[in-house]
């Protein structure tokens, strides 16, 4: 079997139309939205709101994980601390990841394919680069840009680590904080995990998307193709969620810092090597709750990405 990789249109979506055109064609209003979002717009317009949808249902999870990174405890203590911060703290901080998340998944399947588009234009026909060289700068590029919003990601932890409940008391509280006492610089604490996690997740993420699903029994319906979308999306996201684990771990424990010297990536995985005892099972406490996350995260993301992309695309034609 031919295998492709990082395909210009989308990588996992070959839904034929006639199938989505029976009943299909009710999800997104308007005959004419595909065409009035034009060729560039859809891809921004579906990644937000696949994100979106992603965050609403998965926030507790994250939630969980977030404090197994932060304190390394396991799930079950984790789960009584959430508890005796009461139901009313559970969606707090929903609001940071929700205003991050929809726009950063937005710019990572919009600036991919825009980035694609003018870099490909600009390579020299004959030249010899092969194709897959070019889009894995350009999904590097939307990775990198993604990192302009890791003050959502800085304010989030702030608000789910409890230590800091009593201080900031809501999204716009915790900026107006952050700016006011400390600058700009503070909201970007743990840029740097973030930069090294984003460029080299999203070369990934492309690259792999067509093979796997190129490797899934071939669909021949709307609910076959949502499937595989689901499948190609969530492997792919489980497997990056554990190979990045680390670096969210060095992340969160950055972040959760209010003040005082940046400290350099390397110490600060040295700091919670060494509280953790040096175990290789302690730095990655949390993983097997991430790995499934993840694996529910991107493939919500990926199939509501591929079916409503396939609907604007119906709906422009």
């Amino acid at each position: 079997m031919a295998i492709t990789t990082m395909d210009p249109e989308s990588a996992c979506t070959s839904q034929p139309q006639g199938s989505l055109g029976k009943g299909g064609g009710s999800l997104l209003p308007g005959r004419g939205l595909g065409a009035a979002l034009g060729p560039r717009g859809k891809h921004y317009v579906c990644g937000s709101i696949a994100a979106f949808t992603n965050i609403v249902v998965t926030f507790p999870i994250q939630k969980v994980l977030f404090r197994q990174q932060l304190h390394g405890v396991l799930a079950r203590e984790a789960v009584r601390q959430l508890q005796r911060d009461g139901m009313r703290k559970l969606y707090r901080g929903l609001l940071p990841p929700l205003l991050q998340k929809t726009t950063t998944v937005a710019i990572m399947f919009g600036l991919y394919e825009d980035f694609s588009r003018v870099l490909l234009d600009q390579v020299p026909t004959g030249s010899g680069i092969p194709e897959l060289v070019t889009r894995s700068f350009a999904a590097a590029l939307a990775g990198t840009a993604e990192a302009v919003l890791t003050p959502f990601e800085r304010v989030q932890t702030l608000l789910q680590d409890h230590r800091h409940h009593g201080r900031f008391q809501n999204t716009a509280h915790t900026f107006r904080t952050l700016l006011s006492e400390y600058g700009v610089k503070e909201c970007y604490r743990g840029l740097v995990p973030v930069l090294i996690r984003n460029g080299p997740s999203n070369v990934l993420f492309f690259g792999f998307r067509g093979p796997i699903k190129e490797q899934l029994p071939e669909a021949s319906s709307r609910a076959g193709h949502l499937v595989n979308d689901f499948v190609c999306g969530g492997m792919l996201g489980a497997a990056l969620g554990i190979m990045f684990y680390p670096l969210n771990v060095v992340k969160s424990r950055a972040q959760s810092q209010v003040g005082g010297a940046f400290r350099p990536c390397g110490e600060v995985l040295m700091t919670v090597w060494r509280e953790r005892g040096g175990s290789v099972a302690m730095l990655f406490r949390g993983a097997h709750l991430n790995y499934h996350r993840s694996l529910l995260s991107w493939g919500i993301i990926n199939a509501t990405y591929e079916l409503l992309l396939s609907v604007l695309i119906l709906k422009g034609s």
